[in-house]
């Protein structure tokens, strides 16, 4: 049952990450989107992980919505595949601060995260 309940949460994921990508396309260029998505995935995944690491969150409800949906919603993938782009186009500037950035504020937004929830 948790199998498939992770499946669904990853849909979840996936289809909220195309409407927010979808959203902050209009105001953003590439790469930008991506990497506010996976910053809030990480952030979502540290609330979660402390909520867990505190006692106030089980193990599958951890499963379902930390590997199911902030899986299905964020995406290294696409960050890697922007950067080579960025990097193909000659735009090496902005593909220095977006690999820099897409490497740090993940791990920043887990960690305040984490931080908050954490007992």
């Amino acid at each position: 049952m948790t199998v498939l309940l992770v499946a669904l949460g990853g849909a979840a994921g996936s289809v909220a990450r195309f409407l927010v990508d979808t959203a902050l396309r209009r105001r953003w260029s590439v790469p930008w989107p991506t990497l506010a998505i996976n910053a809030s995935a990480s952030l979502l995944l540290g609330l979660l992980a402390g909520l867990a690491a505190a006692g106030h969150l089980g193990g599958s409800a951890l499963a379902v919505a930390g590997t199911g949906f902030c899986g299905g919603y964020s995406t290294f993938s696409t960050a890697a595949f922007e950067l080579y782009r960025l990097l193909e186009t000659g735009e090496r500037g902005t593909a220095l601060r977006y690999g820099v950035a897409s490497l740090l504020l993940p791990v920043l937004a887990a960690t305040a995260g984490m931080s908050l929830t954490a007992g």
